[in-house]
């Protein structure tokens, strides 16, 4: 009888052991998760911008992790959240690359691209004002370049508009179509292109 007695508190204490553990386990995964729930939510607006793929992948791993954790497998869910925080220092390692690189990108396109639009503009004033256009170009070729010019202007605007609001990915690849624009114009205006127009 005794140890029955025995027995049974041993198995009380040991439940009681195991349920202050989990309840542990439960809290500390909770405290993880709040804590990469706010990391993500911190770097999202400027991972999505420059690299959208890996903080898709870093959401899926929280959601995760939510969702172990509310299935009861909390030391799953810990273990899930903890690592968070350590995809998201990769992931802004990454950012920050992408960042000067598209950066980088948008210094040699404002450097280069109004230079070849003053150059134009000068080319076009000039033709306009001559009574003989050259040999080598007709009169709906010059109104073509014309016509890409004025395009070229505006869109350029807009990029710059974009690259003033933050979007530099967009920027760039406004810009990147602007020059390729800009040496149409210049090749049927027989004009010289810039070596580093070419690449």
């Amino acid at each position: 009888m005794r140890k029955l007695v025995l027995l049974s508190v041993l198995m009380i204490v040991v439940a009681g052991l195991i349920s202050t553990g989990c309840s542990k386990v439960k809290g500390q995964a909770e405290a993880a998760l709040k804590a990469a729930e706010k990391v993500v939510s911190e770097a999202k607006p400027e991972a999505e911008k420059f690299v959208p793929d890996q903080i898709k992948a870093v959401e899926a791993t929280l959601n995760g992790a939510k969702e172990k954790f509310n299935k009861g497998d909390y030391a799953a869910a810990l273990s899930d959240a903890q690592a968070i925080p350590g995809k998201v220092k990769e992931m802004l390692a990454s950012l920050n690359a992408k960042k000067d690189e598209l950066t980088k990108g948008w210094t040699n396109l404002e450097q280069g691209i109004p230079k070849m639009m003053e150059a134009i503009k000068s080319r076009i004033g000039i033709l306009s004002q001559s009574k003989k256009l050259p040999a080598n170009l007709t009169k709906e070729k010059f109104e073509e370049a014309k016509s890409g010019f004025d395009n070229a202007v505006k869109d350029w605007e807009t990029a710059k508009e974009s690259f003033k609001t933050g979007s530099l990915a967009e920027a760039v690849t406004k810009g990147t179509t602007i020059k390729q624009k800009i040496v149409q114009v210049l090749q049927i205006l027989g004009m010289p292109v810039p070596a580093a127009a070419k690449s």
